[in-house]
């Protein structure tokens, strides 16, 4: 599902960089209705970025020691073609 949201393969290693998520046992996702932005994070918690990567198709990705731990999408009902409540 991850993948779908981005645009293609070159996107998805950020330029070459291929990087592994974090915790992917423990994700969860909180949606903001009013400003239509999905969070998504790999932990128990949300921890502090190293870097972060604002990617062409309006994702961000964060970054903490060489791994994914969270991504922000916006605009996430359009980029899925449904409307959320």
């Amino acid at each position: 599902m991850i993948g779908a949201f981005f645009n293609d393969k070159r996107d998805l290693s950020m330029e070459g960089r291929n990087l592994p998520i974090a915790d992917i046992k423990n994700i969860w996702f909180e949606y903001d209705s009013r400003n239509d932005i999905l969070y998504i994070n790999f932990g128990y918690d949300v921890e502090e970025a190293d870097e972060e990567i604002l990617l062409e198709n309006d994702i961000v990705v964060r970054l903490k020691g060489g791994s994914i731990i969270g991504m922000t999408v916006f605009d996430f009902s359009k980029k899925i073609g449904k409307e959320l409540i």
